[in-house]
C-alpha cells in the first residue's frame, strides 16, 4: 500500500506496521479477493442510488442532484482513543451552552475582558432578540457537529463546531447500514459500537426539551426549506426514523399563541421544532422580511414559553470562526478546566499584526471566511494558484474582519479502495452531540469525510469529497 510517511496513517505506523485498531480488519482483509472487494465497492454505490443518499450542490448550471461518494474501507478508532475524544467534546459543548447563555443575559465573560466586546455585539450571527431570552432547559446547542482532524497518535484538533444546524448525520447512518449489508461477516468478527440508535436518542432528547406549554407527549417536528435544499435527503430521512413530521412553511402558522401544523385533523400544536432554517429566515417578522422558508410570528411564541426551536436562534455566533480562537478561554472560563481537545492555532485577520502575518505567508496558510461552511469562500494556500492567491490578498485587505488564517495542517491519512489497491486519503470527523436538560449523549463515531483525489486537503462533499463509515470498537 503507497504510505506517505509524512502524514500520520491511522492504519499503519512509519514503519508499515498495522495499527492495534485495525488488526483485526487487516487480518480478515489479508483473506478478501481484490476482485470481490472491487465488486462491493460498485455494489455499495448502487445501493447508495437506489436508496436516494444524494446532495445538492448550489450554483452550478449542470444538474445539481449528485451521489456521495463513499468509500467500502472504514476509519476504525480505538475505545481508548474515543473516550478522550468524547470527554474533550463534551466539555467544549458545555462551555458552549454556558457561553450562549451568558452573552443573552449577563455577559460576564464581556466583563472580564475575556473575549472583545465588539466581536460578540457587533457579529451578524448575534441576535439582540433573544437577550433575556433562557430556552427550555438552558439548552441552546441541541445538536452539536464537531468537526475534528487529526495529526498524530494521540494529536487531535478540533477544526471548528458546528452549533447552527450540523448536518451529515443521515450518511452517517446510512453508510453503517450499507457495511452492515456489504459485509456482515466483518461485523461478527469485530466488535463495533453501534450508531443505529441515533434517531431514537435524538427524538428522545428533543422531547426533553419541550416547552412549558407541553401537556402531553411532546409533539416534533422537523421544518425544512423543502425539495431543492442540498440537506432535504436527510431532513426527511430524520423525520421518517424519529416519527417525526416533516413540515414546511406553508404548513405552519400561529394559533391561539402556539405553533400549529396542518394535519387531517386540523391544525395540531408543535412542542418541538427541529428547524433546518436559517436564522435569517426563520421569521419573517422579526428577521428577513421576504422570507417564505419561516412562520411569521414564530419567535414571539418562542419567547413566550410556546414552542422550543432546535437549535435556538442566536446559537450561530458559538460557530464563528472569530469566536472559535477564543474557545480555550470559553472553556477555561465556564468549567474552570484546561481544554482537553486542542483548537488549531488560528490568526484573526481582524487585528492588524495577524493581517500583516497572513499576507505575508499566505501561500503556506488556510483561510477561512468566518461564517463560511461548506467548503465554499475558502483558500487552501500550498494549493492554490498564483491567480488565487492575489484574488484572496485583495478580499483581505477589503473586508480582513470577514476572515481568519490556520496554518496547513498534516491530516491524518486513511486507506482508500483505489483501481491500483489501496491508497492513502485524507481525513476529518464529525462526532454528533445530543443535549438536552440532563444529558449529552455522543454517538460513538460520527461522520468521517474524506479527500478522494490524492494530496487534497478538502473534505467536504460539495468540494468533491466522499465519506466513510467509522468504526469505535468496544473493550
Amino acid at each position: 500500500m503507497e504510505n506517505k510517511n509524512m502524514f500520520f496513517n491511522e492504519m499503519s505506523g512509519p514503519d508499515d506496521k498495522v495499527r492495534e485498531p485495525y488488526q483485526d480488519y487487516q487480518e480478515w482483509m489479508i483473506s478478501e479477493k481484490p476482485a470481490r472487494l472491487k465488486k462491493k465497492q460498485a455494489a455499495s454505490e448502487a445501493f447508495f442510488r437506489r436508496t436516494g443518499i444524494t446532495f445538492n450542490v448550489y450554483g452550478r448550471e449542470e444538474a445539481s442532484e449528485r451521489l456521495i461518494p463513499f468509500d467500502i474501507i472504514p476509519r476504525i478508532i480505538s475505545e481508548r482513543e474515543w473516550s478522550r475524544l468524547s470527554r474533550g467534546i463534551e466539555q467544549r459543548v458545555r462551555a458552549i451552552n454556558a457561553f450562549l447563555h451568558d452573552i443573552y443575559h449577563r455577559q460576564e465573560i464581556l466583563r472580564a475582558g475575556r473575549i472583545p466586546a465588539e466581536l460578540v455585539t457587533n457579529n451578524e450571527a448575534f441576535l439582540p432578540q433573544m437577550l433575556g431570552v433562557s430556552p427550555p432547559g438552558n439548552v441552546y446547542t441541541h445538536i452539536v457537529g464537531t468537526d475534528i482532524v487529526r495529526t498524530g497518535e494521540d494529536e487531535f484538533y478540533v477544526l471548528e463546531d458546528n452549533a447552527r444546524t450540523p448536518s451529515g448525520v443521515s450518511y452517517m447512518l446510512e453508510n453503517r447500514e450499507t457495511m452492515l449489508h456489504m459485509f456482515p461477516e466483518l461485523f461478527a468478527k469485530i466488535k463495533v459500537q453501534p450508531v443505529s440508535n441515533y434517531p431514537r436518542n435524538l427524538r428522545r432528547s428533543l422531547s426533553a426539551c419541550a416547552p412549558k406549554a407541553c401537556t402531553g407527549r411532546p409533539v416534533v417536528a422537523v421544518l425544512t426549506p423543502g425539495i431543492y435544499n442540498s440537506a432535504y435527503f436527510e431532513h426527511s430521512f430524520l423525520a421518517e426514523q424519529m416519527g417525526a413530521e416533516l413540515v414546511e412553511s406553508h404548513d405552519l402558522r400561529v394559533i391561539d399563541g402556539r405553533v400549529a401544523m396542518r394535519t387531517t385533523r386540523g391544525y395540531e400544536a408543535i412542542d418541538v421544532l427541529y428547524r433546518r432554517v436559517d436564522d435569517e429566515y426563520l421569521d419573517p417578522l422579526n428577521f428577513n422580511p421576504d422570507s417564505m422558508l419561516g412562520v411569521p410570528g414564530i419567535m414571539d411564541v418562542y419567547r413566550a414559553g410556546g414552542i422550543t426551536i432546535a437549535n435556538a436562534p442566536g446559537t450561530g455566533i458559538a460557530d464563528d470562526k472569530a469566536i472559535y480562537s477564543y474557545i480555550p478561554d470559553i472553556v477555561e472560563f465556564y468549567t474552570g478546566e484546561k481544554a482537553i481537545l486542542k483548537n488549531v492555532p488560528t490568526w484573526r485577520c481582524s487585528e492588524a499584526d495577524s493581517l500583516a502575518y497572513v499576507l505575508d505567508n499566505l501561500e503556506d496558510l488556510v483561510v477561512k471566511e468566518v461564517h463560511g461552511s461548506g467548503g465554499y469562500g475558502m483558500l487552501v494556500g500550498p494549493a492554490a494558484s498564483k491567480r488565487e492567491l492575489a484574488s484572496f490578498r485583495s478580499k483581505l485587505k477589503a473586508r480582513p474582519d470577514n476572515y481568519i488564517a490556520q496554518p496547513t495542517l498534516s491530516l491524518s491519512t486513511v486507506p482508500i479502495l483505489t483501481n491500483k489497491g489501496l491508497a492513502p486519503r485524507h481525513v476529518d470527523l464529525r462526532p454528533y452531540v445530543l443535549v438536552s436538560p440532563d444529558n449529552i449523549n455522543i454517538t460513538p463515531g460520527g461522520l468521517t469525510r474524506v479527500a478522494l483525489k490524492e494530496g487534497s486537503l478538502v473534505v467536504n462533499s460539495s468540494q468533491g469529497g466522499g465519506t466513510k463509515d467509522t468504526w469505535v470498537l468496544e473493550e
